[in-house]
């Protein structure tokens, strides 16, 4: 029994408060005045009874009524029935009352104030406080004659059952009558309604997304407008979530002045009202649930977990049924009348019954993974969350493990655990219907049928009789409460209700006490789980032939038949991936452990724990706790015999698994164990019963733990208080007990066999170990265990990295928990500490003697070293060490999802050479065969080394490396156990060592062919130092200690060339001693000068000392050093376009516009530029010198190229200081008095660049300024477009006058000059001379002056570290350290390549580059000024010549490009590629890779216009970094002649396999192989290529992700080669064998070029072969393949046809394509080509490549004429024809083909041409009429030889010869248009 009503509370509006701001309420009065002792007075209901605050009205409102419901701090609720209504505010006069006792006259009041009735009980029955407080406030307003204080203490005075289902009438003394209906079971909460109305207000998703929220404790709020609305949602949310309680804040209605609370961290279910909405939008973290709106908002940041499928989709088709069950019938033509929604309270009832079931499906099982731990005095239980989710097979589902984890099914386990107590629906369901549910799932109607009888049971425990109508509840006459003049709500004698208080409390206590009889039963259990497949698992997984291969290798095992079982170990390990294998495993192991001790000899021992190991690697988390629980026995059951008394476990040898580790799992055996012997306890006293039968004896060995605990609780209050104290001292001995023997199992597979080992592999988890310093990785916990413990305890313990005391602390920690768990008491807890110290050290005694003899075991035969072929000159730094090459992300190699063998992890050695990192090995995998592995990479070329944790399975090896190289190679190797960890720190410094060394002479390029090893060392000091000038310059401006120290190694070895051009040394002595031209300035003046332009605030430039003309002793000789620069290949390149000559003079006659200038001959003027420079004829040396101070690193203006057409020239410098650009574009708007020395160096600079301008024929006399915006009138070039769409050419750059724009801002406007907007509109027309492309930042407000022939073109560039960043990231997207999940591989790669911004860079550098293309075209030079000058520049100016010289796209002149641009030039190699120690920390950064990068793909759009292959691009890009040539080594060519490397003499060579330069390499080498040929050369003369530089059209080149594991990198071709030779020498040597042609290639590890040559080299191949057969000598490849192509040019001649030499490549070649011509294979590269062997000089071909995945295909038309028997076959009419081009476009010549048969006018450039270069359909010809000439027309035509042709999309102006000819071609065209 409870009361009713706890307290009755009078709460009015606080008129003394009124002051304030908002308004208060405040308590009037309280029945009972004093607390009750079993339930408090709750604190805060004057802020509840109000939620929106206390206010006056003008008006009077309608009495309201709603329900708050208070917390307390015992976790109780309070619901707070509040009745308020409206009260004249008392005016300051007095009442005027009269004598007698009639209604005093009241004032009309001018405000309302609110007065609250409230309620407060523990009970919840809403309408029966609605009805009492109505009563209340009835007789108050209509004056009845009632006791108001009879009535409140009838009501604090009512007392009624909680439970039980009976009905109770009550009446409080005023006539009244209520019948009070009490539930049957307390336990199923009462909803009313409420659940229906929800789901009308939110419908089924936005409630189950609620419902999921709940469960999933994340934080809710309900908004409306209503008070009433919100209690009922929320009571309807507690109702949808039973048998679950909510335990989190419950506050349905929230006041105002505590929305602070919706700020807490904890989660909620709260209501408010909704005009509070706008101060809930900033809560990021709440889901809102608009009641009034019907909306539920979820943040973006939250993810609810939703019901798994197929839950989801019965739940809502169940909802759907229940709720709108016309939709089911809504589509029959003769729907039945029966389908009717139920009346609201059944309706709730059913709804109610969807998520019971949904409940019992979810936890259905939940009893058979209840571990009780005790059962007397009370029962402790917990919960086997890992072996529900892993038996039932949904570890992976999000809903319900977050369910499992929360609070709410916590509260359930505690609450419903217990084995003996009153059971209620949900039990019931659990236990019978599970199986119905099942069964039904599939039949609508059954289901319902099942809803509607749970929603029968739920709705008679809430109305268990009929409903009567014997309710009598008075209420207010009409109108009465709305009256304005009503009296106060009276005052209520405080003595009356407490005497009625006090009568009914004593009368109670006299009563004798309600005994209710408790039906307590044994809660069923259910139907037990049934175990799951595999959800990965394929048929083959768990196929009997699988298991009887495990069996078998077992039986072979203990048989001792270990052939047999070596056989099958392969399988069996590939078996154990599957769940059934791994159980079938552990249920074998455990029948051949006799009496717990099975002894095995070694190879059995090491067999049975390699499959152990297997089987706990491969457990997946859906059952690796069952799997590990049962071999748990198992390890520390088998062992073997390692000496006298020395004994080793099995337990010491799968230590290394995360399961061991974790105390979740620790728990649960523990507690599964504690189960059992409990359960043991009772069923012995069973036993030792003698009344018993043996058959009850059976029945109760058959029962669960449950079943007997139930049994015991029973019988509890029935035993001796003896016998109960025995009990517990049992069931308490035997927590002790297993306690201590789980301190021991714990200390088995925690301490590592070798407890020497104090740092530990799982302190860092799964991470991987970037550690450099000298630390060991053990299988042990103690690094984390220790790591926490000394957090907790605020200090350091002195030996906290002491394996022993880690795992006490572990052990300690556990026991703690479990032991206070199960009710241990504190003096044996205190006894297990004192214990558990000496179980670990004696273990560790024990282990001390295993690790020794252990150690005495003859080592396992492992495979032997296989040793790498070296290069000459090439030596061993290192022995090999034996590793394990693992798998890194890249699966090709695993032969995972992709297919194909395992050919990793892979078994071998790693050695160290002075040149490379190598490994060679073979696969662990002995299925995969006798295949040899080898990856390797220069050591040149590391750029990342770390330690990395090993996967489980790796038990047998100690320390992990992984080596990354920046030639797109992983190592990831880890270290057999026979590697100790001092021989992988020394293998580790070697690396460091090698990489980088302390000078350059330590490089490989150096020290190869050098027999005995130079140690350099630092020069002596001099007793006076001193350092020439040039060091002094170099340190003063912070250049590296490499170089300073190069400098003070001056040593003779630079010996000169003897191959001088004598005339021209002549020359060069004879002129600089005759013509002074430059002085260098004293030493003073120059002070003063400094002094004065003080510009080095952005400027690293290099002011000339006083010496600085004076070299160190390798450079003395002024002529011979001179000669030397003349020798160069790029003074052969000037000569050859045209910028100075080599003849009896240095410089050309005064009528040409350049000249070579020596003023850099002695380096003086700036250090990384070359001796030679070609600067404008009338600019004097001098001039330069005082230019080159404006210039970052003095790295002034030079010509480096001249177009030979337009004579623009391309020139190149770093970007302009600060002042220079100031001093340039800023100097003449500034007029000063006096010409200060920035102002002449600005003139200078102007005569510098007008010399440029004047040196253009076209330009010199032109006046005036030329704009970007000219480029529309100037497209006339011809040129080749990456694209075969003719109509939209030159869209990219002609149409739009925005050209640069896109380059110089993001905005897209052009730099706007000081003129006015007409004078510059005017001024746009024409195009500037001279472009200067700048940084924008640097050039950010030069505003340059209109009558210059100049302008700047500033852009946006990324430096270099944006450069190393997008390397480093592209390097991860290629070459993976580990491999993603299928699911996420292919998006995860995209997405990363996108991230590392890699191809948008390249974008960046090609758009560039073909924006100074066409300016160049057009006629204007152009100045590239970026950065220092030596990174982008070098990029832009090299590509700028490759695209628009086809010189450079020979080899020859592709190598001279590179020398040229890039290493006289001075681009940083030693710098950006950190080649020593000095350079070490700025990191790799490629900058010379990015350029290759770009030619690829120039290349792969241009297949046709390069004389070299991709093979060439590859072949560089690996040895600019390999340092196996010293060709790109050091920063410029001053330091080359500083350390003697840059001319040395041809005859030096000491042995012809050293070659100390790249070039003399390929050189040989293209001499013996055609490897660096593109057979499919075919040039355009003259050609200049624009190639297409959007992202889409761009490629990842093949160089980033291809590798070849059966031979290593094919750069070192001698290597490579030495392997061929021998694989074909094996092949030949067993000639009995039956020989197959077919040959399998394996993906990554076969090179496909030499398994599969392409044609031609195989060709070539035969006739060599041929050729030493027949004992000829064998001819250079390249002279067959001229004498080919000369003879089959004559064939073709012979025969008068014409056959294209156009070749088609494709990277992907398809079926229908193959047909075109001979299966073809690029050398070395191993993509494959289409090759038309008609090959003809005269006509060349025009590749024009589309921006798909088939680059370089032709149109389709040209495909389909290139096979036909005649070329006049389909033909009708042909002839030459002018048509003039697209908009602003030209007229231009075109050979036009009428053909009747495909219906088009196709046209080409001439007769003979087979590449079409565009068609006009027929079908889409409207008409062809004469026309008039139109503008640009040819001059000299008949006007009668014009006509027009219009089609639905262009009109085409075309002009024959003459009008006859013009005539005939309109009749031609109009009769194929009347014949269609």
């Amino acid at each position: 029994m409870a009361r009713l009503v706890d307290y009755f509370v009078l709460v009015g509006y606080d008129l003394e408060k009124t002051g304030s701001s908002d308004g208060q309420g405040r308590i009037l009065q309280r029945f009972p005045e004093k607390d009750w002792e079993d339930n408090p007075f709750p604190q805060g209901i004057e802020l509840f009874c109000q939620p929106s605050g206390w206010q006056l009205f003008t008006d009077k409102k309608p009495a309201t009524f709603f329900v708050a419901v208070l917390t307390d701090i015992n976790s109780e609720r309070h619901y707070c029935a509040c009745f308020t209504f409206s009260e004249a505010v008392e005016s300051t006069q007095s009442l005027k009352s009269g004598d007698d006792d009639d209604m005093g006259i009241i004032q009309p009041a001018a405000l309302f104030a609110p007065k609250s009735l409230v309620l407060v009980s523990r009970l919840d029955h809403t309408e029966v406080f609605r009805n009492t407080l109505g009563l209340i406030y009835t007789i108050y307003v209509d004056g009845m004659n009632v006791s108001l204080e009879t009535v409140v203490g009838n009501l604090l005075t009512c007392f009624i059952p909680i439970a039980g289902g009976a009905q109770r009438t009550v009446t409080f003394g005023a006539g009244d009558r209520q019948v009070i209906q009490t539930p049957i079971t307390d336990s199923i909460p009462v909803s009313g309604c409420s659940v229906s109305l929800l789901f009308k207000q939110l419908g089924i998703n936005n409630v189950l997304c609620l419902f999921c929220a709940a469960l999933t404790e994340h934080k809710i709020l309900f908004l409306s407008s209503s008070y009433q609305r919100l209690t009922d949602a929320c009571r309807a949310l507690m109702a949808l979530m039973f048998p679950l309680k909510y335990s989190f804040t419950y506050i349905p209605i929230l006041p105002a002045n505590l929305l602070e609370v919706l700020c807490t961290p904890t989660p909620f279910i709260i209501g408010v009202h909704s005009i509070f909405q706008s101060e809930t939008e900033d809560l990021l973290d709440v889901i809102k649930a608009d009641l009034d709106g019907g909306e539920v908002t979820v943040p973006e940041c939250l993810h609810i977990p939703l019901l798994s499928e197929p839950l989801l989709h019965h739940t809502k088709s169940a909802l759907s049924m229940v709720l709108d069950p016309e939709l089911e019938v809504a589509d029959l033509a003769f729907p039945p009348t029966t389908a009717s929604v139920s009346a609201a309270k059944m309706l709730d009832k059913e709804i109610r019954s969807v998520f019971l079931r949904l409940f019992a499906q979810l936890l259905q099982g939940y009893r058979c993974c209840l571990h009780i731990i005790r059962i007397n005095p009370e029962p402790v239980i917990r919960f086997h969350k890992a072996a529900f989710l892993g038996q039932r097979g949904v570890v992976e589902d999000d809903f319900l493990t977050k369910l499992l984890d929360g609070m709410a099914f916590a509260g359930f386990v505690t609450e419903r655990g217990t084995p003996y107590r009153a059971i209620d629906l949900f039990d019931e369901l659990i236990a019978d219907k599970m199986d119905q549910i099942r069964l039904e799932e599939g039949t609508p109607q059954k289901v319902l049928k099942h809803i509607r009888e749970l929603a029968e049971q739920l709705f008679k425990n809430e109305n268990p009789y009929p409903a009567v109508t014997m309710h009598k509840v008075h209420q207010p006459t009409n109108g009465s409460h709305m009256q304005l003049h009503q009296k106060p709500f009276p005052h209520l004698d405080e003595g009356v209700v407490q005497w009625i208080i006090d009568q009914a409390t004593a009368k109670l206590q006299n009563a004798p006490p309600a005994v209710k009889a408790e039906k307590k039963c044994m809660v069923p259990s259910g139907p037990a789980i049934v175990g799951v497949v595999d959800r990965n698992g394929s048929a083959l997984a768990n196929s009997a032939r699988r298991l009887e291969v495990v069996r078998n290798c077992i039986s072979y095992i203990f048989e001792n038949k270990m052939l047999e079982a070596k056989k099958l170990m392969p399988a069996v390990l590939r078996a154990l991936k599957g769940r059934a294998a791994r159980q079938c495993l552990t249920q074998e192991l455990n029948l051949h452990a006799q009496q717990n001790r099975a002894v095995l000899d070694h190879q059995q021992f090491d067999f049975v724990v390699r499959m152990m190991n297997c089987t706990l690697q491969d457990s997946s988390a859906l059952d690796e706790h069952s799997i590990a629980a049962a071999i748990l026995p198992l390890v520390t059951a088998f062992c073997r015999k390692l000496g006298s008394g020395v004994t080793q476990f099995a337990y010491s040898c799968v230590q290394e698994h995360v399961i061991w580790t974790t105390m979740s799992f620790w728990e649960s055996m523990f507690y599964n164990d504690v189960q059992n012997h409990v359960r043991a306890l009772y069923l012995e006293n069973k036993d030792s019963d003698g009344s018993e039968q043996e058959s009850c004896d059976d029945l109760e060995k058959g029962k669960s733990a449950l079943e007997i605990a139930s049994e015991q609780r029973r019988l509890w209050p029935t035993l001796s208080k003896e016998k109960q104290t025995e009990l517990i001292q049992k069931e308490e001995s035997i927590v002790f007990s297993q306690a201590i023997h789980y301190a021991n199992r714990m200390s088995y597979l925690l301490l590592p066999l070798d407890t020497s080992k104090n740092r530990l592999l799982r302190t860092a988890g799964l991470g991987d170990l970037e550690s450099v310093s000298n630390s060991f990785v053990t299988n042990s916990i103690a690094g984390s265990v220790a790591e926490s413990y000394d957090t907790e305890s605020g200090f350091e313990d002195a030996e906290s990295s002491d394996v022993a005391n880690s795992v006490v602390r572990f052990i300690n920690r556990f026991v703690d928990k479990v032991c206070t768990e199960s009710g241990v008491t504190n003096e044996h807890l205190k006894s297990l500490h004192i214990m558990i110290p000496d179980i670990v050290q004696m273990h560790i005694e024990t282990l001390d003697a295993v690790h020794r003899e252990s150690r005495r075991l003859p080592p396992i035969q492992k495979p032997k070293f296989l040793r790498p072929s070296l290069l000459m000159g090439e030596e061993f730094v290192m022995d090999g060490l034996r590793v394990y090459l693992l798998p890194d992300g890249r699966e090709e190699a695993t032969g995972g999802v992709l297919g194909g063998p395992p050919i990793l992890p892979a078994e071998g050695a790693v050695f160290l050479t002075t040149y490379r990192i190598v490994f060679k090995g073979m696969p662990s995998d002995p299925l995969v065969g006798e295949q040899v592995v080898t990856r390797s990479f220069p050591i040149g070329s590391l750029t990342k080394e770390k330690k990395i944790s090993l996967p489980v399975s790796m038990h047998f090896v100690q320390e992990g490396l992984q080596l990354r190289s920046c030639t797109f190679q992983l190592l990831k190797i880890a270290f057999d156990e026979e590697v100790g960890s001092d021989q992988v720190e020394v293998f580790r410094k070697h690396i460091h060592k090698l990489r980088y060394p302390q000078y350059v002479h330590g490089i490989f390029a150096f020290t190869v062919g050098q027999i005995q090893k130079q140690v350099l060392e630092p020069r002596q000091k001099e007793k006076n130092p001193s350092l020439n000038s040039w060091q002094v310059n170099d340190m003063l401006h912070g250049l590296t200690a490499g170089v300073l120290s190069l400098s003070a190694i001056s040593h003779s070895t630079t010996t000169l060339s003897k191959n001088l051009v004598k005339n021209a040394k002549k020359t060069i002595g004879r002129q600089y001693v005759t013509r002074k031209k430059y002085t260098p300035p004293s030493w003073d003046t120059r002070s003063n000068q400094q002094a004065h332009d003080n510009e080095d605030e952005i400027s690293v430039s290099e002011e000339p000392e006083q010496n600085a003309l004076t070299l160190s002793t390798t450079m003395k000789s002024a002529d011979k050093t001179l000669s030397h620069v003349v020798e160069r290949a790029c003074c052969r390149d000037y000569q050859r376009l045209g910028l100075g000559t080599l003849s009896n003079s240095l410089t050309r006659s005064k009528n040409e516009p350049f000249r070579i200038s020596t003023v850099n001959r002695m380096y003086a003027v700036c250090k990384s530029y070359p001796g030679l420079l070609i600067v404008p004829q009338t600019i004097q040396d001098n001039t330069i010198q005082k230019i080159s101070r404006c210039y970052r690193q003095n790295r002034f203006p030079v010509v480096c190229w001249r177009n030979s057409r337009t004579k623009a020239v391309l020139l190149r410098s770093a970007g302009l200081h600060g002042k220079g650009v100031a001093g340039l574009f800023k100097a003449q708007n500034a007029p000063s008095a006096v010409q200060s020395q920035t102002d002449s160096t600005s003139l200078e600079q102007e005569k510098f660049f007008q010399a440029i301008v004047n040196s253009m024929p076209h330009h010199s006399d032109i006046s005036g300024r030329n704009t970007l915006g000219g480029f529309t009138a100037h497209m006339t070039s011809t040129g080749k477009w990456g694209s075969i769409r003719g109509g939209s050419r030159m869209s990219m750059f002609g149409p739009n006058p925005d050209i640069g724009s896109r380059l110089a801002s993001k905005d897209g406007t052009l730099p706007q000059p000081n003129g006015g907007p007409s004078d510059a509109h005017f001024l746009r027309q024409q195009r500037a001379a001279l472009y200067i492309i700048g940084d924008k930042s640097l050039l950010k407000g030069a505003k340059p002056d209109l009558l210059q022939q100049w302008e700047l073109i500033p852009i946006e560039v990324f430096d270099v570290r944006q450069v190393k960043t997008s390397f480093r990231k592209l390097m991860k997207v290629c070459v993976p350290s580990n491999v993603q999940s299928e699911s996420s591989a292919s998006t995860a790669y995209y997405r990363t390549l996108e991230e590392s911004e890699w191809l948008s860079q390249l974008h960046k550098i090609l758009q560039i580059s073909v924006l100074v293309v066409e300016l160049l075209d057009n006629g204007s030079s152009v100045l590239v000024g970026l950065e220092d000058g030596w990174d982008i520049s070098t990029q832009v100016v090299s590509l700028v010549q490759l695209l628009s010289d086809n010189h450079y796209r020979t080899m020859e002149g592709f190598r001279l490009l590179i020398e040229k641009e890039w290493l006289s030039f001075g681009h940083r190699f030693s710098h950006r590629s950190a080649q020593t120690l000095a350079n070490q920390s700025s990191g790799f950064t490629p900058v010379f890779l990015q350029f290759l990068d770009c030619v690829h793909q120039i290349h792969h759009q241009f297949p046709m216009e390069f004389e070299f292959s991709q093979y060439y691009l590859k072949f560089l890009a690996y040895h600019y970094i390999s340092n196996r040539f010293r060709t790109f080594l050091l920063d410029s060519d001053y330091e080359r002649i500083e350390l003697g490397i840059m001319y040395e003499e041809k005859g030096e060579r000491k042995s012809q396999h050293i070659f100390k330069t790249v070039w003399d390499y390929i050189e040989r080498l293209h001499k013996r192989t055609p490897v660096f040929y593109n057979y499919m050369y075919a040039p355009d003369d003259g050609e200049v290529l624009r190639p297409y530089s959007n992202i889409s059209n761009l490629k990842i080149w093949d160089y980033y992700t291809s590798e070849v594991l059966s031979e290593g990198p094919s750069y070192d071709w001698e290597l490579v080669n030495g392997r061929c030779e021998q694989a074909e020498d094996s092949d030949k040597q067993d000639t009995s064998a039956p020989q197959s042609k077919r040959k399998i290639i394996w993906p990554c590890y076969d090179n496909r070029s030499k398994v599969e040559p392409d044609a031609i080299t195989k060709l070539l191949e035969e006739l060599q072969a041929l050729e030493s057969e027949l004992g000829q000598t064998t001819e250079r490849w390249k002279d067959i393949w001229d004498r080919a192509r000369a003879a089959h040019r004559a064939e073709s001649k012979q025969d008068g046809k014409h056959v294209s030499s156009s070749l088609l490549i494709s990277s992907n070649v398809h079926h229908h394509r193959r047909s075109a011509g001979m299966y073809l294979q690029e050398s070395g590269l191993g993509s494959t080509l289409n090759l038309n062997l008609s090959l003809d000089s005269d006509s060349s071909g025009v590749s024009t490549p589309s921006s798909g995945m088939m680059g370089g295909r032709r149109s389709t038309s040209t495909l389909y004429t290139q096979f036909q028997t005649s070329e006049s076959e389909n033909r009708s009419f042909e002839g030459i024809l002018y048509k003039k081009g697209a908009f602003m476009k030209p007229w231009k010549q075109r050979w036009f083909v009428l053909d009747k048969t495909k219906h088009q006018l196709r046209y080409y450039d001439y007769r003979t041409d087979t590449e079409c270069k565009g068609t006009i359909d027929l079908a889409e010809v409207e008409s062809v009429t004469p026309a008039a000439p139109t503008m640009g027309a040819p001059k000299n035509v008949d006007e009668k030889a014009f006509f027009d042709l219009k089609t639905t999309k262009r009109f085409y102006n075309f002009c024959a010869k003459d009008s006859v000819l013009a005539q005939q071609w309109i009749d031609s065209i109009q009769s194929c248009l009347s014949d269609a």
